[in-house]
């Protein structure tokens, strides 16, 4: 980072409870700059999304049972050596760091050892489980304290510092921290102490998150639910009446892709959209990107055309990867949006017309049906006999468009400007998730990430793709990614009637519904 000084500084960030987006603004400032990132096994992996591509990542997480890829001290030691070396470190931890995190010993150490620091609190699991389960900790009509304690007070310690004498009945709503493996102990504890063994509890399992799993039950029966249940930490438990209001409140768990595992197959870039509203409605998405998107080693056709834009007549977008490239080239070359001015431009659909809105243009033909048919169609009603048309697009794609105007009489130039290349690694990841039944849908947006899906998962015949496939629904955007899908022999059970991502969420949604209520 420029200005470093001497000595670096180490910034401890909550990352929150589990679901990225409630990071603070704060917090994802920091991991944008960050030279070097120590985060925990409770911090969401996608959080480091945020971080420069050249940091220093460090997995210094902690479970239950002694799974530690550090000790607290040597998670110490690094703080210091990094921030010692004149590096800026974020410590990444989750949940809040100052709420049993531990976050105040690691800050003492910064202190001793002369480390310049601060503090970005976060989103604590108690608050956040509790909300996320649809239990609101105070009510005006229930109570109006609540305390939060440990369940897994410091090894070691011959006398706990909880006084369950005085808080079994002087707060009203209780929330425990990593409670699940004294579990049994707490809930005698209380109701020795006075609380009665009928008082509600939730038990709520990686809060926030698309996998949170919730149960209830009262002090005297809590224990054997959340034993058949299966549940294991990290999780909080809640105590009170105010737990009664979930069966009012309760939200998250109650959306209607929740608990759905969809893998999206679009370039990471270009998943966000789909991602977001598919997340929006409760699925856990699998970003297993089929395709990597590289500019193509020759530019010699565009840049032709480029020299001679004032003889076309049309320029045509079919992709919103046709429209970044085309730009970068188009900049590239020292030109710019004014040297549009001649052709007019059409584009495939919404999408494409909204990624070519970012650089100040509007099209001026958008097809009804958003495919290179409907594109086709369209500009035929325009006429198209001796017109000069430039198609930037993607090194190898279909050829209905070019070849269904150059039967009318045009003039087409077929630019490549970028290309797909399938992208390597995560196989066997994926292979094991359909291994296990774990996916539940797969959506494509392409033919090729039909194709580079496959490719991916790497099937030694049709017999034991169909069983890998067995039981997994396949929705793909249009009827070109469809009839893809089905000429290798597998079948598409979700399809919109417009061919745009958020019709496509709208029909995944429809399609789960159907199925709940039918």
């Amino acid at each position: 980072m420029s200005g470093r000084t001497n000595r670096g500084k180490v910034y401890l960030v909550g990352a929150g409870p589990g679901d990225p987006g409630l990071i603070t603004l704060r917090g994802k400032y920091l991991l944008e700059r960050a030279e070097v990132v120590v985060y925990d096994y409770l911090a969401n992996p996608k959080l480091l999304r945020h971080v420069p591509k050249d940091a220093e990542l460090i997995y210094a997480g902690k479970k239950g049972g002694g799974l530690h890829a550090f000790t607290q001290d040597e998670i110490n030691q690094l703080l210091i050596d990094r921030a010692g070396a004149g590096r800026t470190v974020v410590r990444l931890k989750g949940g809040d760091p100052f709420i049993f995190g531990r976050g105040a010993e690691e800050i003492e150490e910064l202190v001793a050892a002369g480390i310049k620091f601060e503090v970005v609190p976060g989103v604590t699991s108690a608050t956040a489980a509790a909300t996320y389960a649809g239990i609101p900790i105070t009510h005006r009509e229930y109570t109006a304290s609540v305390a939060f304690i440990t369940g897994h007070e410091a090894p070691g310690k011959k006398e706990s510092n909880i006084a369950w004498d005085k808080l079994a009945t002087g707060a009203g709503t209780i929330v425990i921290y990593m409670g699940i493996k004294n579990l049994p102990d707490i809930t005698r504890k209380l109701m020795d102490h006075g609380r009665d063994p009928q008082t509600p509890v939730a038990v709520v399992r990686w809060a926030s998150t698309p996998v949170q799993h919730s149960v209830e039950g009262t002090l005297a029966t809590i224990t054997d639910i959340v034993r058949k249940a299966g549940i294991k930490p990290p999780a909080l438990v809640i105590v009170g009446e105010v737990v009664r209001l979930r069966n009012t409140i309760d939200w998250f768990e109650k959306r209607p892709l929740f608990g759905r595992h969809i893998v999206v197959t679009r370039t990471r870039e270009q998943a966000s959209e789909l991602v977001a509203g598919l997340e929006e409605q409760g699925a856990d998405c699998l970003e297993y990107s089929t395709i990597h998107i590289e500019p193509v080693a020759d530019y010699s056709v565009l840049d032709r055309a480029l020299d001679e834009l004032a003889g076309y007549q049309w320029l045509l977008f079919t992709s919103l990867n046709g429209v970044t490239y085309f730009f970068r080239r188009l900049f590239a070359r020292n030109m710019d949006a004014r040297d549009l001015a001649g052709p007019k431009i059409a584009v495939v659909g919404r999408a494409t017309a909204g990624e070519l809105e970012k650089y100040g243009l509007r099209p001026d033909l958008v097809p009804e049906k958003f495919t290179g048919e409907g594109l086709a169609e369209a500009l035929l009603r325009q006429g198209v006999d001796g017109a000069r048309i430039l198609l930037p697009r993607a090194l190898k794609a279909r050829e209905v468009l070019p070849e269904t105007l150059a039967r009318a009489g045009a003039e087409v130039t077929v630019a490549p400007v970028y290309q797909n290349v399938p992208p390597r690694g995560r196989k066997d990841e994926l292979r094991e998730q359909l291994r296990e039944g774990f996916i539940d849908l797969v959506t494509f947006t392409s033919s090729s990430t039909v194709t580079n899906f496959l490719t991916m998962v790497d099937a030694a015949s049709e017999e034991e793709l169909r069983s890998l496939l067995a039981g997994v629904r396949i929705a793909a955007i249009g009827p070109i990614t469809a009839k893809t899908v089905e000429d290798h022999g597998l079948a598409v059970d979700i399809q919109p009637e417009r061919y745009t991502i958020p019709d496509l969420v709208d029909a995944i949604v429809a399609h789960y519904h159907n199925a709940n209520t039918g």
